[in-house]
């Protein structure tokens, strides 16, 4: 076997050695400009060569301590030791059957630990895919199989993904929609409950939201129309919001009183990410189906949908699948990535990096007045920037503030409705003192903006 140059044995420091980016990316920069589609964009263009722990080795050989996790999908850390033990003795036996032809017992095994993660002592099923939007896409067949309906509500600031459906489903036009529609039909939105920005006060937010969002459902699409109510138990690209407390116990009982399917998506929120399994177990949640996807398989594409068996088992034989979904090698990832999760206690790690960050973040609030909010849980954290004396959106220092941590070597991500917030996702076994170090640099940042 090749040795191995990533993952946990590559040296956990911040090292610069050239301008960012350096030349060797330049050059990849201007091939990837003449090979690639204008519509992929870049956050950073470095061009990587290792990853593991809590840092991005770049073919220049600067290493960045990484605050994105590929977008929440290394949890686990790059190349972690059981993803690739486990990832290579399977693709040394097989890469692909296809499971609806051949059938093989990695895909059942990361069925059955879902049905033992997940929220809910019911009986449970899975159905494996590619992409979490592939994952909300077939929640909603299944919902819709199950109730014979066709409506489907999601809720401002939310967001589901690119594909057709996913992009009627997401709230936020650009980049993800503008000029791609038109959009699948029989989608409704409604407010969620965004306790920042919302305009009787964060004490009222729950209480008023759920009233407003359920009136909404019940009076302009009617309850017995809705299939599905899809809701992220924190928002991810819409801000990192956290709906206030009881609002998602609210519109869960709206469903199950009205016979709708509750769908959690769980896609950037799940695996340990909030420091719980999944983040709508902090309110004690059950959903009827939940999503998966990004943290679950440790880097390789690999998603789910999980829920009662009687709705999973609504979709006739043949309804669900696809070539790829559950492939052997993505499945063996998954349970490396379960296993590594289980041993290093990493809902514990989560919880210590929230601990250590909003304490950080919160003294840098008293000194800079343009950072609004500070929200999340676990290793999925953000400031929302505002214009100062004001809570005006302040999408121009957001961008600032990435670039210039970009320069000093540090992967930020931004986000939000309002492209003003900064979102914080670390690998959840990154060391503390480079957790620290990317702190000192986004405090540095903010002193000179």
């Amino acid at each position: 076997m090749t040795e191995l140059t990533g993952g946990p044995a590559l040296p956990q420091e911040r090292r610069i050695v050239t301008a960012i980016p350096g030349p060797k990316s330049q050059e990849l920069l201007a091939r990837k400009n003449a090979a690639v589609a204008g519509g992929v964009g870049l956050t950073l263009p470095v061009f990587t060569k290792r990853a593991g722990g809590g840092v991005i080795e770049d073919v220049d050989g600067n290493s960045l301590i990484d605050f994105g996790s590929g977008i929440a999908v290394t949890s686990v850390g790059n190349s972690a030791e059981a993803v690739v033990r486990r990832a290579a003795a399977q693709l040394a036996d097989f890469t692909h059957t296809c499971f609806m032809v051949t059938p093989y017992e990695g895909y059942v095994e990361v069925c059955e630990k879902l049905a033992e993660l997940t929220p809910g002592d019911h009986a449970k099923k899975s159905a494996l895919f590619n992409s979490g939007a592939e994952a909300v896409e077939n929640a909603v067949k299944i919902a819709r199989a199950h109730t014979k309906r066709q409506a489907v509500v999601v809720f401002d600031h939310g967001y589901h993904g690119r594909t057709n459906l996913t992009m009627a489903l997401t709230a936020k036009n650009m980049p993800y929609k503008h000029g791609f529609g038109p959009f699948a039909p029989e989608v409704y939105r409604v407010p969620v409950a965004y306790g920042y920005r919302w305009p009787t006060g964060p004490e009222n937010c729950a209480e008023e939201a759920a009233a407003q969002a359920i009136d909404a459902m019940t009076k302009q699409v009617g309850a017995d129309n809705i299939a599905a109510i899809i809701i992220e138990p924190v928002l991810g690209e819409g801000g990192f919001i956290e709906p206030a407390k009881g609002f998602l116990p609210r519109i869960a009982q709206f469903a199950k009183d009205n016979g709708i399917v509750f769908v959690a998506d769980e896609i950037q929120s799940g695996f340990c990410r909030t420091g719980q399994w999944f983040a709508c177990e902090d309110e004690g949640v059950v959903p009827d189906l939940i999503t998966t996807a990004k943290g679950i398989a440790g880097g390789l594409p690999l998603a789910a949908v999980t829920g009662r068996a009687e709705i999973m088992d609504a979709a006739h034989a043949g309804g669900l699948g696809g070539t790829y979904g559950g492939n052997p090698v993505a499945c063996a990832a998954a349970l490396g990535a379960i296993e590594t999760m289980r041993e290093l206690d990493l809902n514990a790690k989560a919880k210590r990096i929230e601990e250590v960050m909003k304490g950080r973040l919160s003294a840098m609030q008293e000194k800079f007045d343009i950072i609004g909010d500070i929200r999340g849980r676990g290793a999925m954290i953000a400031i929302e920037l505002v214009k100062s004396g004001t809570k005006d959106p302040n999408p121009e220092a957001a961008g600032a503030l990435a670039k210039a941590c970009h320069a000093e070597g540090l992967l930020v991500l931004t986000c939000g409705t309002y492209g003003n917030v900064l979102r914080f996702l670390p690998p959840l076994v990154i060391g503390e003192d480079l957790l620290n170090e990317g702190l000192d640099i986004i405090e540095a940042a903010f002193a000179r903006l």
